[in-house]
């Protein structure tokens, strides 16, 4: 008869911590999660920021070298700036932003081995 009582009260017991069990893993996964994705975020916003100053740096260089040295600000200011700009916001390249990188590239490099070094000031 002790054995009939004691039976059910053993299930209800398992099935409780079962249940128990299961709401713990459950809250476990949700913070791992919150975690993972405030990670996620703070990544995100790092490079939005380094993206930011490196695309202000590299317009920034190429608006003070422009009056000298026109080839290397079409360089930094042209295409390579858009790509640049591209990857690291949109976190995305495509075929022909390189390409226009690289045709950029070769015209500056080739301007620069054709221009003319400045004239010395006459005193």
């Amino acid at each position: 008869m002790a054995l009939k009582a004691l039976d059910p009260q053993l299930r209800r017991e398992h099935k409780e911590r079962m249940l128990q069990l299961e709401m713990q893993r459950d809250a476990s996964e949700r913070a791992s999660r919150v975690t993972r994705d405030e990670r996620v975020h703070k990544r995100y916003l790092a490079t939005l920021v380094t993206g930011g100053v490196m695309a202000s740096g590299m317009l920034g260089a190429g608006v003070f070298v422009a009056q000298d040295r026109w080839w290397l600000s079409i360089l930094l200011c042209g295409p390579s700036l858009i790509a640049l700009s591209k990857i690291i916001f949109l976190r995305r390249s495509d075929e022909y932003d390189m390409k226009a990188v690289l045709r950029a590239t070769h015209s500056g490099m080739n301007a620069a081995g054709q221009a003319q070094p400045p004239s010395p000031p006459i005193v």
